[in-house]
């Protein structure tokens, strides 16, 4: 069976969808999986050995050039685990038979399997929900998936040449000062500072800060904020899959909730991870697909008294970790 699964928003999003994929082509591995996904995750997807074939979606064309796309893969099924009109028609326009979706919005009526979900309740995770839908289309499928679900090959060469080009002999503990997604909820940048700070006085790990490729002007800032610290400032500027296997040897990964964070997770490092004090924002709704056992999360609230304590539990974590 020719099956398509769609997530094409972002990179956390995208990495939601990856245990369903999993299970999909773990289910019968004479299925042909194919995703629809965003530019920025066509690496990552294509770096999968349970996906098959990957669509993107450039969000500037039309319906009728997706739905073309889409027709030339010869879908049987599709899921869609997350929709909008636009995928919805130009799956009915490809004519694939069983489009199955979640129940929301006016685009379920382009789907012929709507599945109530009401994910605003957060009863589960994100990534749970879409594993929920799977059984729409197989009711006997184990849900069962790897942790880590993502593993390389060559990720321990990366390592080592990353290591002898920076001069490190330590464990790294990793922190992502950066902003984005759908997280609502971080340090500011003199907090962070007293963070990595507690880290260095403990002389246990070597600290490295990552940015992403367009992060370049937040590294310098870090690297005025933190001069003359042995530091390490990486700027991811050789690709998503790359970095990927460089943190995936990281001993921790210190992060708000977003991609970055998600990457960590799905190739099994450790993260502590700061979340919004909502439920939309949560833990709950937002743990990554890693071992929770691996995954440290704090609520940063509002109110400054409570987030002042939590800021000090942070602390006392990293002198301790």
């Amino acid at each position: 069976m020719n099956i398509l699964v769609v997530r094409n928003d972002k990179l956390g999003d995208f990495i939601t969808a990856l245990p369903s994929i999993y299970v999909l082509k773990n289910y019968d591995r004479n299925n042909r999986i194919v995703v629809l996904v965003a530019p920025l995750n066509k690496a990552l997807a294509e770096s999968c050995e349970f996906i098959d074939e990957v669509i993107v979606d450039e969000k500037d064309s039309s319906v009728f050039s997706l739905a073309s796309k889409i027709k030339q893969a010869k879908i049987d099924a599709s899921i869609t685990l997350f929709s909008n009109t636009r995928v919805a028609l130009a799956q009915f326009f490809a004519g694939i038979k069983t489009r199955i979706a979640p129940a929301t919005k006016i685009a379920q009526i382009f789907y012929n399997k709507r599945v109530i979900q009401r994910r605003s309740e957060v009863k589960m995770a994100e990534f749970e929900y879409n594993l929920q839908l799977i059984r729409e289309l197989f009711p006997d499928i184990s849900l069962e998936f790897p942790k880590p679900l993502l593993q390389f090959d060559d990720a321990k060469e990366i390592y080592a040449k990353f290591c002898k080009d920076n001069s490190i002999e330590k464990d790294v503990i990793a922190f992502h000062v950066g902003f984005g997604g759908s997280s609502d909820a971080n340090w500011n940048l003199d907090e962070y500072e007293i963070l990595i700070r507690e880290v260095l006085k403990q002389d246990k790990y070597q600290v490295v800060l990552t940015f992403g490729p367009d992060e370049k002007g937040l590294c310098e800032e870090m690297q005025r904020i933190l001069e003359g610290e042995n530091i390490v400032f990486y700027l991811s500027t050789d690709g998503l899959i790359t970095f990927a296997k460089l943190i995936s040897n990281f001993k921790l990964f210190v992060s708000t909730s977003t991609g970055t964070y998600h990457v960590a997770s799905l190739v099994g490092t450790a993260t502590m991870t700061f979340f919004g004090d909502s439920l939309f924002a949560s833990s709950k709704r937002w743990k990554s697909v890693g071992d929770e056992k691996l995954q440290k999360h704090y609520m940063l609230p509002v109110d400054e008294q409570k987030r002042q304590a939590i800021f000090e539990e942070v602390k006392k974590e990293l002198v301790s970790f």
